[in-house]
């Protein structure tokens, strides 16, 4: 079971969080996502490279993500750049994503997550982070889905307990080979539910989860967390849809947000002039509207 946060996790967490104590973490980390965005056929996507997505990643930083207490950006194309570079502020904190892109799938079809070659606890600290963020996939309701992955977790938790540095572990479920939209969608409030429980299980001190789907299914993760704080996640919703969802998700016991698509989706671009318009006009008041719902619901 989780134990309570070490003095350094929790100014950790002290640090992601805004000056009402809650998360307003701005997810910048995807590579794969991040490209579908940017161009619209397989082979543009391609050719966009990790040069030229850390201009985008530091654009967003610059122009929305300083304006939230936290960036969860990526090793791979966007730190030590941002802070090198002096694009992220110093009142900013910074968590580090330890997933790499996309998913390795085993012989039964099930997801196995993947992690970044050499970013480790230690390489995290070294990189300037407040603490990283770990994502992995699990189906709790097949559990010969999960060892690998249940394996990750642990193994990371671990790690960062023995550096005394602030995890982030966020869960994300998926639809299995055959199953049916309306059987997933079934099930989902469930599987978001018994993956937390399995995280607190586990050690977990921060969680990060997909809306479970109800306010019912909300309040049961905050009584699974106890003294745990969840982030909801924005999935790729729209702005508006994920407004509604961050509602009911404080009103049931969530600690914060970490959100990424429904804020800067349809803001970002190749062309670093259009994204800081997009992104100081649009994205910028998406982002003052979700703080404002925390605003409300701070304790």
């Amino acid at each position: 079971m989780t134990e309570a946060m070490t003095t350094a996790e929790r100014r950790g967490y002290q640090q992601i969080c805004a000056e009402n104590g809650l998360m307003m973490v701005v997810a910048c980390d995807q590579r794969g996502g991040m490209r579908k965005v940017l161009a619209d056929t397989p082979e543009a996507q391609a050719a966009i490279n990790e040069a030229a997505l850390g201009v985008v990643k530091t654009g967003i930083v610059r122009h929305l993500a300083n304006k939230a207490s936290c960036v969860l950006l990526d090793a791979v194309c966007a730190v030590p750049g941002v802070v090198d570079e002096g694009a992220l502020s110093r009142d900013t904190g910074l968590l580090i994503g330890l997933d790499a892109s996309g998913w390795d799938t085993d012989a039964n079809g099930y997801q196995i997550s993947k992690l970044v070659p050499g970013i480790t606890a230690r390489r995290v600290r070294e990189l300037g982070g407040t603490g990283a963020k770990l994502m992995v996939y699990l189906r709790p309701d097949k559990p010969e889905a999960n060892d690998v992955n249940i394996g990750i977790i642990r193994e990371q938790i671990a790690d960062f307990a023995a550096e005394d540095l602030l995890l982030v572990v966020e869960i994300l479920t998926y639809k299995l080979e055959g199953e049916s939209d309306e059987a997933y969608r079934a099930v989902f409030p469930s599987l978001i539910v018994e993956s937390a429980r399995i995280s607190i299980e586990l050690g977990s001190k921060v969680l990060k989860l997909p809306y479970p789907g109800t306010p019912e299914a909300c309040a049961e993760i905050t009584e699974i967390c106890g003294d745990v704080p969840w982030a909801v996640l924005s999935a790729g919703v729209d702005h508006e849809t994920f407004i509604g969802q961050v509602e009911i998700a404080m009103q049931n016991g969530a600690s914060g947000v970490i959100a990424g698509r429904a804020l800067w989706k349809d803001c970002i671009s190749l062309d670093p002039e259009v994204s800081k318009d997009r992104l100081e006009k649009i994205a910028s008041s998406r982002l003052k509207q979700i703080q404002a719902v925390l605003d409300r619901h701070a304790k």
